[in-house]
């Protein structure tokens, strides 16, 4: 309680310097959000494979992505995506959509592929464990 007390008055004191801090985290928060692309649900997802022809990265590790994965994916391991970036220069112009195993990979290699100059990309939401939870279809 003392602290949200201490909270308050540094707040009412300093309010421009407080004002200018949540100016720049929302710009930052916004900036990192834009570059790490946009995460679409496994409705969004199942749409843009249909309908967009949306080429599936699944950055998972091999053994991850041999035990299930969505039809049709990619596997280029997270760790193994710089040294792979060409083999998705074909794929340019395309919607790309990333999947993890539970979103926390798929973000940074987003920001890479963006800057690989791949300009549509998406990442699954919940990754591969989202995608399992809505009884959408995985293959060996």
């Amino acid at each position: 309680m003392q602290f949200l007390q201490h909270l308050i008055e540094f707040i009412s004191a300093h309010y421009l310097l407080t004002t200018a801090f949540l100016v720049v985290l929302g710009l930052l928060l916004f900036t990192e959000g834009r570059k790490s692309g946009s995460a679409v649900s496994t409705q969004q997802a199942t749409a843009m494979i249909n309908r967009e022809n949306a080429v599936v990265v699944d950055v998972r590790p091999k053994k991850d992505f041999a035990a299930g994965h969505i039809v049709d994916s990619i596997n280029i391991p997270f760790d193994s995506l710089t040294t792979r970036l060409n083999e998705l220069d074909k794929h340019k112009g395309k919607p790309l959509l990333l999947v993890c195993a539970a979103g926390q990979h798929a973000g940074g290699c987003a920001k890479q592929l963006k800057a690989a100059g791949h300009d549509k990309v998406a990442r699954l939401s919940g990754g591969i464990g989202g995608w399992r939870a809505d009884n959408l279809p995985l293959v060996k």
